[in-house]
């Protein structure tokens, strides 16, 4: 059955959520300027939108000491990649379509830095020793030649009460060894052996 209150159109998505004031363009930049620049400098943790040709989608995060990402030239950005579960969905996505997306968080900070771009992958020994962290170099890194870079507002952390403690709800653990037994049709041993294989592994970084 079909929505009948789809919005299929441009002009009926603007009639719905307005346009935007013409002051609100003035953030959007084509590439680095000196906030965006500290933002990326100093941010743990990034957010890495791809997609492939038929247009599927993979959202990956990405982490490592505050400023694990390098900023090549004000256009340019370096990501590195480190040893994980080798399904490389990310990566692949970029052989395909280099066009990416990506968010940068910072603790406590409500404001995101949103970078769009086009990406590219390369294994440079120099580049890959630049990334280096806990005496290992990135495997692969990702080249980002940006094409816009803008901040976002704050309203959605400030709604998602996102950096406030005491609105927190419990924490929710993920048993790996339950999802993964289940389907190789194994028992509480596996999901032991499992469960402690990937905790071991988290550790290993």
């Amino acid at each position: 059955m079909s929505d009948p209150y789809q919005i299929a159109t441009i002009e009926a998505l603007r009639e719905r959520m307005g346009v935007p004031s013409p002051i609100v363009h003035t953030k959007v930049w084509s590439g680095l300027e000196g906030p965006a620049r500290n933002y990326i400098e100093t941010s743990p943790f990034l957010l890495l939108a791809t997609a492939d040709t038929a247009g599927n989608i993979d959202v990956s995060p990405k982490g490592d000491g505050p400023g694990f990402v390098a900023v090549e030239d004000d256009s340019t950005l370096l990501i590195p990649d480190r040893r994980g579960n080798k399904l490389l969905f990310g990566l692949q996505n970029i052989l395909e379509n280099p066009h990416v997306g990506v968010i940068f968080l910072k603790p406590g900070t409500e404001e995101t830095l949103r970078v769009n771009g086009r990406a590219e992958l390369t294994a440079d020994p120099a580049v890959l020793d630049r990334l280096s962290e806990r005496g290992q170099p990135a495997l692969v890194a990702i080249r980002i030649h940006i094409d816009e870079c803008f901040f976002h507002c704050a309203k959605a952390f400030k709604r998602a009460r996102l950096w406030e403690p005491e609105s927190w709800t419990e924490s929710t653990p993920v048993s790996w060894g339950k999802l993964m037994a289940a389907k190789l049709g194994g028992g509480e041993e596996l999901v032991r052996q499992i469960d402690a294989a990937i905790e071991a592994d988290a550790t290993n970084l």
